[in-house]
């Protein structure tokens, strides 16, 4: 392939298609066509960022189409599976937002197409591969600056925007709770800083402290090999905070540790991606907003070569698994 990369949306009803569509754009794609269902609270940002590409008729205006080879979603949640499995079985590689899938079944069918089509289906795990601070982050890991990582907390609080919130975020089997939505990205976090390949999940928690239904916080514990993961997500992020989110994230390791304030540092250093290191030789802020985010570039390598760069396929179906797996373990 030599052709630009051809980029066709169905579904935009979480803004991270927002990032997702000009993070593939800045890495040489075209943004060929969109379509999603009504009139979602995204739709007059979508098309202010992306003004002249084409709104369609129907999903399979883009996915039958010949000359599309990526297909993008945020399309609800519960929706993804089956747009990416359709998108798959029509020769499409398929880039969703998460969580990917929310069904057992769903992920069998997702597997199982992967497996007969040879198609790439990747999930934007937005928390490392949109934030420059875990670029670094894995760089450091990478050199040996912390040693061999044996604990992390993950913390992922959100704000809540109650009012703004479309009705099938607060449904279950649309949104799929807590652990198995945000909860995905501390899952990938985690295998990513430790190396590993799987987890098992030790304890999962989730509590609806608002109303009756929707959770509002919850807890996941993982292991794998010597090292422990702690992570907390909630929808509690208070108003004043300038941000979505005060998102971090501390590695331990047998010879120093790192912290990542992700998005903001309250009350201190302006900015984002801040990474403090402390080691035997070093104790450092350093402000990491330059350090890039390869994960986008390295899909259209994939998707150009059919290889397996921005993460391996086998690596998307764990964190999945994992996220399910937690889910049902707070549901119990």
């Amino acid at each position: 392939m030599t052709d630009p990369i051809r980029i066709g949306i169905v579904g935009i009803d979480h803004r991270h298609i927002y990032t997702m569509t000009q993070h593939m754009l800045d890495a040489g794609c075209v943004l060929a066509g969109w379509f999603t269902e009504g009139e979602p609270g995204t739709l007059d940002g979508f098309v202010e960022r992306f003004p002249d590409a084409p709104r369609v008729a129907a999903a399979e205006d883009l996915i039958d189409a010949p000359d599309i080879d990526l297909i993008l979603t945020a399309a609800v949640p519960s929706d993804r599976a089956a747009i990416s499995v359709r998108a798959m079985r029509a020769g499409k590689d398929v880039l969703s937002d998460k969580p990917g899938v929310l069904t057992r079944d769903d992920l069998a069918t997702l597997r199982t197409t992967v497996a007969e089509t040879g198609r790439i289906w990747a999930v934007d795990f937005s928390e490392r591969f949109e934030v420059p601070a875990m670029t670094r982050a894995l760089e450091l890991i990478a050199a040996g600056e912390i040693g061999e990582v044996i604990g992390t907390v993950g913390l992922g609080p959100h704000r809540l925007n109650a009012a703004t919130r479309p009705d099938w975020f607060w449904d279950r089997t649309r949104n799929g709770g807590i652990l198995a939505d945000i909860g995905s990205h501390q899952i990938d976090q985690f295998l990513a800083v430790t190396g590993e390949d799987s987890a098992e999940v030790i304890l999962a928690h989730a509590a609806c402290h608002r109303q009756n239904g929707f959770q509002d916080f919850g807890e996941i514990v993982l292991q794998a090999g010597k090292a422990r993961g702690f992570v907390r997500l909630d929808w509690y992020t208070p108003d004043a905070l300038p941000n979505w989110g005060d998102g971090r994230l501390f590695v331990t390791g047998t010879k120093g540790t790192l912290e990542l304030r992700k998005y903001v540092d309250p009350g201190g250093v302006p900015g984002t991606d801040h990474v403090i290191l402390v080691n035997g030789e070093v104790c450092r802020m350093e402000q990491a907003s330059e350090a890039g985010l390869p994960f986008f570039a390295a899909l259209a390598h994939d998707i150009r070569h059919r290889t397996e760069t921005a993460m391996p396929q086998e690596r998307v179906f764990t964190v999945c698994d994992l996220a399910l797996t937690a889910q049902e373990l707070a549901e119990c």
